[in-house]
């Protein structure tokens, strides 16, 4: 979580960032590639770089290949998830070049080996892997196939395939017609039960941590399946979907489409439910607090089992030191605000500052402590930020 959050802080600094031309670098290395190919493909754009007709440009844009590959160097495989650069000149003045790089390792597992050279950063991916960590099952089904998987942001995985043999390995035969219709019946029945145990098994997979189930898929199987009531009492299902496809590609890309309100509905209503939690335990039994000071505190007797971060809050730490009485100490300072003067008249300097809502995610990773962010586009992401100071904590005990 806290990489993540890492990650959100840094996609704010590139999304700030403009090229004068089409100068800054965007790389993309999907798990498993070969850092060796990958070198080999930016010295080729390297040597491309050459033909760039402005001169501020190609030195612009060749400078960054040279960091870029300096920094790739460092790998001998590329990171589980695999690994994001961006590089480019950053400065205003193009009199006095300012190439940087930023560079982290993705979420999710990024999908494709990308090069672009552009105006601005290409981060739609990044930003597509931090929508959402909400977890939701799909079913994509007709009376053939199946596809069960589980969906976490924009990333899904396909836990098992299954197929029907109802009408094909049923031979009429010299069967009496309604023992055949009954056989046929037994088979679906089987297919039905299949699937059902698959989807119970992803669901125990993990811990029943998945917020419900989407059923889609042409023609009314999916239908039938759902009231048939073959599902553990636990899962809920969500919402069923018409489709034209089955597949882990079309059928699920056609099935998000369609459940898209319903999944964004989904979130905000788990998100109010935390919040509803918090103000009962604010109000009544105490197993809840608010604000830096009192949530960290919490969190360091380890009796924290969520915490609740507004997307809107900056936090800093800030460590001054007066040019008077040359003292030092140490303020919690929420966005840009600063402490200019001490009490005894003499001017505070910046000697030190670091991210404090990065560190309360480092306590809350190191004692597997669930931590939540909630946007204050809603009633409730505005009271939290607003009314309870962005920063909030539901205990598991006083």
């Amino acid at each position: 979580m806290k990489n993540e959050y890492s990650i959100k802080k840094e996609l704010k600094k590139l999304e700030s960032i403009h090229g004068s031309g089409t100068e800054l670098i965007s790389v993309y290395v999907p798990p498993g590639f070969p850092i060796s190919e990958e070198l080999a493909k930016l010295r080729n754009e390297y040597g491309q770089a050459s033909n760039i007709k402005s001169k501020t440009t190609r030195l612009n844009v060749r400078g960054a290949l040279e960091k870029i590959m300096q920094h790739i160097k460092l790998y001998r495989e590329t990171p589980k998830n695999g690994l994001a650069v961006f590089c480019g000149n950053i400065s205003n003045n193009q009199s006095k070049p300012d190439i940087e790089l930023f560079a982290f390792e993705t979420p999710q597992p990024i999908k494709s080996n990308v090069y672009r050279c552009e105006s601005a950063f290409l981060l739609e991916p990044i930003r597509e892997m931090l929508e959402s960590k909400e977890l939701y099952a799909l079913l994509i089904m007709d009376g053939r196939d199946a596809t069960v998987g589980v969906l976490k942001g924009s990333s899904f995985t396909v836990d098992k395939k299954l197929k029907s043999f109802a009408h094909s390995k049923i031979s009429k035969g010299g069967q009496s017609a309604a023992r055949y219709q009954r056989a046929i019946e037994e088979s679906i029945g089987d297919y039905y039960k299949r699937i059902a145990d698959s989807i119970d098994s992803l669901f125990a997979k993990y811990n029943f941590k998945i917020n419900g189930l989407v059923v889609g898929g042409p023609g009314p199987t999916k239908e039938n399946f759902v009231k048939a009531k073959l599902l553990n009492y636990q899962i809920k299902v969500l919402g069923v979907f018409d489709t034209g496809y089955t597949d882990e590609h079309m059928g699920v890309d056609e099935l998000l489409e369609h459940a898209k309100d319903l999944l964004e509905e989904q979130e905000v209503m788990q998100k109010r439910r935390i919040m509803e939690r918090f103000k009962s335990g604010i109000a009544s039994s105490g197993l809840a607090t608010y604000g830096y000071e009192g949530v960290k505190k919490v969190l360091l007797n380890n009796s924290v089992a969520t915490l609740i971060i507004s997307e809107e809050l900056e936090l800093y730490e800030v460590k001054y030191r007066c040019n008077t009485c040359q003292n030092e100490f140490a303020k919690i300072e929420q966005g840009n605000e600063r402490q200019l003067k001490h009490s005894d008249g003499g001017v505070l300097v910046i000697i030190e500052q670091k991210d404090a809502i990065e560190g309360l995610i480092e306590i809350a990773d190191r004692n597997g402590v669930d931590v939540v962010f909630i946007s204050s586009d809603n009633q409730y992401g505005r009271e939290l930020l607003l009314g309870f100071r962005g920063l909030a904590a539901l205990l598991r005990y006083k």
